[in-house]
């Protein structure tokens, strides 16, 4: 298949590229960069220059690429794009993302109609932050949390937003796990080692975890198999803090978090480091393991830092 990839020099698309060419795809990826032309290449992508924020931009990378299968992975998270990593002040660390995964979100489709392609896959995302209620691991029937009242109520609402509207144009959504490998943690990991990163409260709130070439691994087969609907893609074990943190600072070699109670969290971070860490809900995977016959390389977040920060 010729498959598009936005946002190729991403931490998934970096890893994503290398897997599709390697399937014996045509891919064609792009950048907002000059610079990561030629980093794109030496992937195996035919690279192009594309705004993800400008419809004429978009409409003539796909129109030029001619794609059987379009795969969204924009973000603007990363430190050029969104500064630095920010929880209390979140809905401006991920203005650049929600304004991609909205009109974003709008231009790719608009092409993908214009071009007539009916494969469609986005990213998603599903850690920490299922429905506030009930039990501690939720599936595709739950809802995501609005988190409303907090910083991170225009992520939640732009991710809704995606997420309506790729299943209503028949594409899929691949919600990930919170991503580690290669670059996607590497600002965790320097705040652990610096002892900034402490457990909130009890740390009983659960997250999910994925690899990213495990997130890789799930694109790839959603495009293959031209997969419709919401699947949550993370590892087989969602997770309170108070064991995840404390085995990821092991593994990058820093000393154990300190634990701060949660009126020191608020102030210090905000109300969305707390209610990750005290009340979030994690994701079950079973969805995605039986529909996409998804099998993650690393099946756990345990042995997959080990193996990550080693």
């Amino acid at each position: 298949m010729r498959v598009f990839v936005a946002g190729g020099t991403g931490v998934v698309g970096r890893r994503l590229v290398p897997q599709l060419v390697a399937g014996g795809h045509e891919v064609t990826a792009t950048t907002t960069s000059a610079a990561k032309l030629a980093g794109l290449e030496r992937l195996g992508a035919a690279a192009v220059l594309m705004d993800g924020l400008d419809a004429a931009s978009v409409g003539a990378a796909v129109a030029g690429a001619r794609p059987d299968a379009i795969v969204h992975q924009m973000t603007g998270i990363s430190v050029p794009h969104g500064g630095r990593p920010d929880l209390k002040h979140m809905d401006r660390w991920f203005a650049a993302t929600n304004r991609l995964r909205t009109e974003g979100t709008d231009h790719l489709l608009a092409a993908a109609d214009a071009a007539g392609v009916s494969c469609f896959v986005a990213q998603g995302y599903a850690s920490w932050n299922g429905i506030r209620e009930g039990g501690w691991v939720k599936t595709e029937q739950d809802p995501l949390d609005p988190l409303a009242g907090t910083a991170a109520e225009p992520v939640m609402a732009a991710l809704r937003y995606l997420e309506d509207k790729v299943t209503k144009a028949g594409g899929a959504v691949l919600r990930y796990g919170g991503l580690y490998g290669p670059g996607a943690t590497d600002d965790q990991v320097e705040l652990l080692r610096k002892r900034r990163f402490p457990l909130v409260g009890s740390g009983a709130g659960y997250s999910s975890w994925l690899h990213l070439d495990d997130a890789a691994g799930a694109a790839v087969l959603a495009v293959q198999q031209q997969a419709a609907g919401v699947f949550n893609i993370a590892d087989d074990e969602p997770a309170p803090a108070s064991q995840w943190l404390p085995r990821l600072a092991s593994c990058a070699g820093a000393k154990p978090p300190i634990r701060v109670p949660k009126w020191v969290a608020r102030m210090l971070a905000g109300d969305v480091a707390v209610l990750m860490m005290t009340e979030g809900r994690g994701f079950a995977n079973a969805k995605a393991r039986q529909q996409l016959g998804w099998q993650p390389r690393y099946p756990s977040w345990r042995q997959g830092f080990a193996e990550a920060l080693g």
